[in-house]
């Protein structure tokens, strides 16, 4: 090859590496609106959170008087912040067991050729479109003491009156129950769309080697699913632990604080006690938790994962 060719070849390998390089540089200027928004409406209220949380602010006036650590001493000494950390992790994987067992249930149930499995699996799906504090509130008239549903069976069978939503070792069940309603949907259709991707061909060769029912799901079904189950445990436990609406509606976190979670409680912090600087407190607190607890399941999830 003479060098006028190697030359060209030179140049012509250059300019190819220059239009890539270019290429790479101006697709990183489509991820400058995304940074702005993550960084507007997460990154900016997180650290002002933080900041917030040395402080006494009330969340009206204009001076922030800076305490040190004195919001998280007072937070790692109050009791009904052990209260409400209770409650918060007892909606979240209380409702995540719930909607995941039930929801796996459904879906192998609908996933067989029956009638009108697509009817069931609308109603089943429905109440997820419906706003948290609507259902809240449908479900409220139906426990309330007064003129509830519930209450109005009870007598008609000759029983006394019960008052569900007043009590504090029934109403925080109740509060998982309402969610797991809502939500058992979603964990439905996810499980539903992992049961159509395995191929019946591993049933097939697995019932020619003579497995039972029992042995395909624990074999073949329950490996195959666990991507499914994965995103099905993150997205419960994330929505378990921040639960806000319902609770709101039901029971407005009492009788007390007996069923207020970590979202109910700043809240009430906030507005109605106006202590925003052990709010803040409270929040940083959330999110260490939400971010241990949906990271660990991710990690340990991810682990049992296989290939098909």
């Amino acid at each position: 090859m003479s060098e006028l060719a190697k030359a060209r070849n030179s140049l012509n390998a250059e300019k190819t590496m220059k239009k890539k390089r270019n290429k790479e540089s101006s697709l990183w200027i489509m991820y400058v609106p995304a940074l702005i928004l993550v960084f507007t409406f997460v990154l900016y209220p997180f650290m002002n959170g933080v900041r917030i949380s040395f402080t006494d602010w009330d969340g009206f006036s204009q001076t922030k008087n800076f305490v040190g650590i004195e919001q998280y001493t007072r937070m790692l000494t109050d009791p009904t912040t052990w209260l409400v950390v209770k409650n918060t992790l007892l909606y979240g994987l209380g409702s995540t067991i719930f909607q995941n067992a039930i929801g796996l249930v459904y879906a192998l149930i609908l996933n067989q050729s029956i009638k009108m499995r697509g009817l069931v699996r609308t109603i089943i799906y429905l109440p997820v479109i419906i706003s948290p504090l609507i259902m809240g509130y449908l479900w409220y008239f139906f426990f309330a003491y007064q003129d509830g549903a519930l209450n109005d069976l009870i007598m008609a069978l000759g029983f006394e009156q019960i008052n569900a939503l007043n009590n504090p070792d029934l109403n925080p069940w109740i509060i998982v129950f309402v969610n797991t309603y809502q939500f058992v949907g979603i964990a439905m259709i996810i499980y539903l769309a992992g049961l159509q991707s395995i191929s019946k061909d591993f049933y097939e060769a697995s019932t020619i080697d003579g497995a039972s029912s029992f042995q395909q799901f624990k074999k073949i079904t329950l490996p195959l699913l666990m991507p499914s189950i994965t995103i099905n445990m993150v997205i419960n436990i994330i929505g378990g632990l921040k639960l806000f609406d319902v609770i709101i509606a039901l029971t407005g976190g009492g009788p007390g604080n007996a069923s207020q979670s970590m979202s109910t409680f700043m809240y009430t912090l906030y507005f109605d006690r106006q202590d925003a600087g052990y709010a803040a407190t409270q929040g940083n607190l959330m999110l260490v938790i939400i971010l241990i607890l949906s990271l660990a399941a991710l990690v340990y999830f991810r682990s049992k994962e296989v290939e098909a």
